[in-house]
C-alpha cells in the first residue's frame, strides 16, 4: 500500500509529487495522457506567445499614437508555427523533468477507483493510504455542434495546433478565455465576432468598470452581447452561424467556431461513486472549499479539478498542501491561504487583487472605493496606452487595503504589488508613505489611494 497515489500530472500533480519526494519514497503517480501542463502545452503559455505577436502587431498599426509613421507589410503567416515553436520549448522542459522520476513511481493509464483505497490502472489494481486528485479539466462545449461541424468546432485545446492563422473565426464566450483569443485574433488580421451569453465581458465584477471594459473593448471588436447562435451548420466554406440580433434574423460565415464557454472537471471519469454512491454528480461532491477534502476521506482535490480559481500558482500551491494534508492526515489544513490574485491578458488588461467589488458588497463589507482614470494618467499618456481606471477597496475601519479591480495598461504588474500589500495586511496610510517615482503608472495607484482616504 503507497502512502500517496497522485492522479493526474499537470501542474498540481506535478507540484504534489516534488512535495511528496521530500517525505516518503512510497507514492505512485498516475496520469493518463502527456505528462506536461496545461499551462504549457494549451493554456497559459502559447496563449501569450499568440496574444503577444497580435500586440506587437497592433503596437506597430498604431505607432502614430507616439507621432510616428511607419508603412510596414507584416506576414503572418509564421506565427502559428511560432507559437508552437515556443510552447514546444515550454513542454520539453516539462517533460525532461518528469522523465528523470523514477519509473517505479510513475504509471501511464486511466485511473478509476475500486473502493475508497484502490484504484484499477490497466486491469491492475493499486492501494493507497490517501490520495491526491489532480486530473485537471476540459474545455466545454455543445456534443450536438461537434457531432454537426467536426473540426471546425474547436476549442482551446486545439486551436494551437491550426497549421496557420484562419481567415475568419467566431468565437462563443465573453470569459477570459474568449475575450484573449479574440482580441488576439482579430489583432492578426483574422476576422472576428463573439458571441456572448449575458453583458459581461471578462473577469471584472466591479459595475462601473465593466461598463468601462464593454466599452473600450467593444470599439475594437465585435461583442454580440446576450446573443447565442441558434443554430450552426457545416458548409464547403466553413461554419454557417444563424442568430437573432435587435430583432433581425441574421447569418455569418466564419473558417471556424471556437468553443470558449469554459471548462469541466475531468472527476467524472473517475467513478467516484464506487467510493460513495453519492458521488456520482461531480458538480455537488461534497468537497470542503477550504481544505478540499472530499467528505470525510483522506482524498484531496488540487488544481482546476474542483475550484473557483483555475490558476496556475494556486494549483501549485495546493498541490504541495495536498500532500502535507494526506501525510498529516486527520489533521487538515487550508489549501486557500494565498492573497487572490486574476489577470485578464486583453488590452488593456484585467485584473483583482484580494477581494472584489463582488465579493465585498454580497459581504455586506464596510469599504470604501478609490477610482483613477488613466485616461489622463501621465505615464499612460506618454506610451499612448491612456485608456481604462482603477478601484482600490479600503475598509472603513481598519483602514486596510481590501481588494483592488483594474482595468490598464500593465495591470498584470500593479495587480502583484497591491495583492503583495493586501497581503502584508497594509493600510492605505503605509503604503501612501512608499515611494512612487514620476513618471509611472503606479502613481495612478497614489490617484485611487488618495482619493479613498479622502473618504474616510
Amino acid at each position: 500500500m503507497y502512502d500517496i497515489i497522485i492522479i493526474g500530472a499537470g501542474t498540481a500533480g506535478i507540484a504534489a509529487y516534488k512535495e511528496a519526494l521530500k517525505h516518503t519514497q512510497n507514492i505512485l503517480i498516475i496520469n493518463d495522457g502527456p505528462w506536461d501542463t496545461t499551462c504549457a502545452r494549451v493554456g497559459c503559455m502559447p496563449s501569450k506567445v499568440l496574444i503577444s505577436a497580435a500586440n506587437r502587431m497592433h503596437d506597430i498599426q498604431h505607432a502614430s499614437e507616439t507621432a510616428l509613421q511607419v508603412t510596414a507589410q507584416i506576414d503572418t503567416s509564421g506565427v502559428m508555427q511560432h507559437v508552437r515553436g515556443l510552447r514546444d520549448r515550454f513542454t520539453a522542459a516539462t517533460l525532461k523533468d518528469v522523465s528523470s522520476w523514477k519509473a517505479s513511481h510513475k504509471i501511464s493509464g486511466h485511473a478509476a477507483f475500486v473502493n475508497a483505497n484502490t484504484v484499477e490502472v490497466n486491469q491492475q489494481h493499486y492501494q493507497a493510504k490517501a490520495f491526491i486528485l489532480a486530473v485537471g479539466s476540459s474545455p466545454a462545449f455543445n456534443p450536438q455542434w461537434k457531432a454537426e461541424l467536426q473540426d471546425k468546432l474547436i476549442t482551446s485545446d486545439d486551436i494551437f495546433e491550426l497549421p496557420h492563422l484562419p481567415r475568419s473565426i467566431a468565437v462563443i464566450g465573453s470569459g477570459v478565455i474568449a475575450v484573449e483569443l479574440a482580441q488576439a485574433m482579430h489583432r492578426l488580421n483574422v476576422k472576428t465576432a463573439i458571441f456572448a451569453r449575458s453583458r459581461r465581458i471578462g473577469t471584472l465584477s466591479s459595475p462601473g468598470l465593466q461598463q468601462l471594459a464593454q466599452n473600450e473593448l467593444q470599439k475594437e471588436l465585435d461583442i454580440k452581447f446576450e446573443v447565442l447562435p441558434q443554430t450552426v451548420k457545416s458548409t464547403a466554406k466553413g461554419v454557417e452561424i444563424s442568430y437573432t440580433e435587435n430583432g433581425e434574423h441574421k447569418v455569418l460565415h466564419a473558417d471556424f467556431l471556437l468553443s470558449a464557454t469554459g471548462r469541466s472537471s475531468n472527476l467524472t471519469q473517475l467513478k467516484l461513486e464506487k467510493i460513495n454512491p453519492a458521488f456520482n454528480d461531480a458538480k455537488r461532491l461534497p468537497v470542503d472549499a477550504e481544505t478540499k477534502q472530499l467528505a470525510d476521506y483522506p482524498i484531496f482535490i488540487a488544481g482546476d479539478a474542483h475550484t473557483a480559481t483555475p490558476i496556475q500558482h494556486e494549483a501549485a500551491h495546493e498541490g504541495r498542501t495536498a500532500v502535507q494534508n494526506c501525510l498529516n492526515f486527520p489533521n487538515v489544513q487550508s489549501m486557500k491561504t494565498l492573497t487572490s490574485l486574476g489577470i485578464v491578458f486583453s488590452s488593456p488588461e484585467m485584473a483583482i487583487a484580494g477581494k472584489s467589488f463582488k465579493q465585498l458588497a454580497d459581504s455586506n463589507a464596510e469599504f470604501v472605493t478609490g477610482t483613477a482614470s488613466y485616461e489622463k494618467q501621465g505615464r499612460a499618456i506618454v506610451l499612448g496606452k491612456n485608456r481604462g481606471a482603477a478601484e482600490i477597496y479600503v475598509d472603513k475601519i481598519s483602514r486596510k487595503i481590501l481588494g483592488a479591480e483594474l482595468f490598464t495598461e500593465s495591470a498584470e504588474h500593479l495587480a502583484h504589488l497591491l495583492a503583495w500589500m493586501i497581503a502584508e495586511d497594509l493600510t492605505v496610510d503605509e503604503v501612501l508613505n512608499k515611494p512612487f517615482y514620476h513618471p509611472a503608472l503606479e502613481e495612478g495607484l497614489r490617484t485611487a489611494l488618495k482619493h479613498a482616504r479622502r473618504q474616510l
